[in-house]
């Protein structure tokens, strides 16, 4: 790739990271770069594939291609308690799903993982499992409980205990289980591309840096603009906003760490080195 060629960005297109891309649109940044916008899933692939150059990638997906990633330092996407928008919405408490059939949504990788993890080794149950598109009231007709994300999630979440079911947020039950934060997602480079073009990657990730910022800075400007097209109020978002925590800094890299140890121990990924991801440096 020619540094003539805008780098290849991806977008993940929920509201989790609609602060990200308010502060892109807002300074410019956004001429700069090939942004393309997708699930996370798909934009996990992409990545991994090599069809993307820089972009968020699912933290699981991140520890199984480390070998071909450089983790772009201080910005993630992740909370510290409960981040609202990963949940798992079941037709009775937690402790009661053993034996209990649970629809994963596709969307995202960690948080099935993570909510596995939780059922298994903190509440003591084990289901069975299934994976299926995310909508919550097509899983639950088949299911006794579901896993879900993003925007699907942030609705059950207000909506969900008015019919009688049961959201328990996965964000909020990984802090009170290790006392860590919860990194769902990071920002990286493709180590090829960052060893060709350091200057392009170095530019992209100060842009992240100055989007999130100028959103933090904004955000309840950026929650009243959002509430125009998206089916919640200003304050429902600017609370959710809120509760995301964009930073990754010494305790969200140990929370990173502690999650990938579990992974390696549960048999999902191979071991990080013993220093950790590797991060981007110019």
């Amino acid at each position: 790739m020619s540094v003539a060629q805008r780098p290849r960005v991806g977008h993940i297109q929920f509201l989790n990271c609609l602060p990200i891309y308010w502060g892109l649109m807002r300074s410019g940044a956004l001429l700069d770069v090939d942004l393309h916008k997708d699930s996370p899933d798909a934009l996990n692939d992409a990545l991994v594939r090599g069809d993307l150059d820089i972009g968020p990638i699912s933290l699981v997906e991140y520890v199984r291609n480390a070998d071909k990633l450089l983790v772009l330092p201080d910005i993630a996407v992740g909370s510290d308690g409960p981040v609202l928008s990963v949940n798992l919405v079941s037709k009775k408490p937690v402790a009661e799903l053993d034996g209990a059939r649970i629809a994963l949504g596709s969307a995202s990788r960690t948080s099935v993982l993570l909510a596995r993890m939780l059922l298994a080794e903190r509440w003591g149950v084990n289901p069975s499992y299934y994976t299926c598109p995310p909508d919550l009231t097509a899983m639950l007709l088949e299911a006794d409980a579901a896993v879900v994300i993003g925007d699907v999630a942030l609705r059950a979440m207000y909506e969900a205990p008015r019919l009688g079911l049961h959201v328990t947020d996965l964000g909020q039950a990984w802090r009170e289980w290790t006392g860590l934060p919860m990194v769902f997602a990071v920002w990286a480079a493709r180590r090829d591309f960052a060893a060709q073009h350091p200057g392009v990657v170095k530019d992209v990730h100060e842009a992240f840096l100055r989007s999130r910022d100028l959103c933090l800075a904004e955000l309840d400007d950026v929650a009243e603009a959002a509430a125009r097209w998206e089916p919640f109020d200003a304050a429902t978002l600017a609370t959710y906003f809120r509760a995301l925590d964009f930073s990754l800094g010494a305790r969200q890299v140990e929370g990173l760490r502690e999650f990938a140890r579990r992974a390696t121990l549960a048999g999902e990924a191979p071991a990080l080195p013993e220093a950790g991801p590797e991060f981007f440096v110019r």
